[in-house]
């Protein structure tokens, strides 16, 4: 039979114990709280950017269309219809003539302060005589709102209607890939170097700690570097894909070289000396034995660093990634712009439509980011490997 005896010291520890329980399931519902208060927010916003008002109008293919294209419509509908389509119809006509001195009725991309209006929002800037307007056409249900294929498909403009993510998506993915195939090899081979051939001296250690001090630095510096070194020395094209997937690769090693060193460093010593006692050499201990082992952790890290990469902006903006692309680039030397720089471009518009489009991009690098996070946990846990 156990008697428990409850001194006055005892019981402080138990109530120390519940009160360090309770702070922790307090912390930990803080951050929930955050998280869904942020995505709640965000997706809030972003939703009505998802859509894009239409307004169904008369169009005249006129002569006079061929040198102003504002004479296809009234001269009301020229202000409630997007400057982008119209501009477009004389090259249409140039290469189909024979529509001309028809006329149609036709669904048109609605200009972004009609587009405000129609859904409501404070601010839209929509004169009243042009409210008047839009309200007759919704009476005769000449107003709609459609899906907003325009965002997806479209690169930047400064027409809130018309702007897209594609060609900001596609400098992403090109940049993304240059500072991939850069980063990961270099960065695994290093780790794989300091880790299990590397002497333990006094030149190695230094080069430890200057990793370690790198992985630290503000990711603005790394901007700085990347214009003397890429830009003004080695004269790659500014604003181009090249020099960004060059600065973030600078920006990403020591990020892979301390994940992929302790990965390694996680494989038992015992790998490493029963591959030894069988005669096979320190090279192929560690490429058939140590390496596949590592391969998971090795693996997530790289991917986090890619995925860290891609939401950078500040190194981009030094290299020149912040300028007004409205086409995919064709290359990876002509000029691009990221996701993150093209959402920092929207923030700063005035125009309350890019407001919504703002929010759209962040839900969409958000997306590209999760998925990343998601993909290497989804590795790791495939490719573990129990000993």
């Amino acid at each position: 039979m156990s008697i428990t005896v409850h001194t006055p010291l005892l019981r402080r520890r138990y109530r120390a114990d519940r009160r360090f329980r309770w702070y922790g399931l307090m912390a930990l519902a803080f951050a929930l709280t955050f998280l869904l208060f942020f995505f709640v927010d965000i997706i809030h916003k972003a939703m009505p950017a998802m859509q894009q008002a239409e307004v169904k109008v008369t169009v005249h293919y006129s002569p006079a269309v061929i040198d102003n294209y504002n004479k296809a419509v009234s001269r009301i509908d020229r202000r409630i219809v997007s400057k982008s389509w119209l501009r477009s119809l004389p090259r249409t006509l140039k290469a189909h003539p024979e529509m001309m001195g028809k006329s149609e009725e036709l669904w048109l991309l609605a200009e972004s302060r009609v587009d405000q209006y129609l859904k409501k929002h404070e601010g839209h800037g929509l004169k009243s005589k042009y409210q008047a307007r839009v309200d007759a056409l919704r009476q005769q249900s000449k107003t709609r709102m459609a899906f907003n294929t325009t965002f997806f498909s479209n690169g930047d403009s400064k027409l809130p209607e018309y702007a897209g993510v594609l060609a900001a998506a596609i400098g992403s993915v090109l940049v993304l890939l240059i500072t991939m195939s850069l980063a990961i090899p270099v960065g695994i081979m290093t780790a794989i170097y300091l880790e299990e051939f590397a002497p333990d001296n006094y030149f190695t250690q230094a080069i430890e700690v200057n990793i370690n001090n790198l992985a630290a630095i503000p990711s603005i510096l790394y901007g700085l570097l990347g214009l003397a070194v890429f830009i003004n020395f080695a004269g790659v094209p500014r604003s181009s894909a090249l020099a960004g997937g060059l600065t973030l690769a600078l920006m990403t090693l020591p990020v892979i070289i301390i994940s992929t060193r302790a990965a390694l460093r996680s494989v038992p010593e015992s790998i490493r000396e029963a591959a030894m006692g069988v005669g096979a050499s320190q090279l192929q201990s560690v490429w058939h034995h140590v390496f596949p082992l590592a391969f998971p952790g090795i693996l997530t890290g790289s991917i986090i660093g890619m995925a860290q990469a891609m939401g950078e902006t500040a190194p981009l903006l030094i290299v020149g990634m912040m300028a007004y692309i409205p086409d995919a680039p064709g290359s990876m030397l002509e000029a691009t712009t990221v996701l993150p720089a093209q959402i920092y471009t929207w923030s700063s518009e005035s125009l309350r439509a890019f407001e919504e489009r703002t929010a759209a991009g962040i839900l969409v690098l958000l997306t590209v980011l999760l998925s990343l996070n998601a993909f290497a946990v989804w590795l790791r846990r495939r490719s573990e490997q129990i000993w």
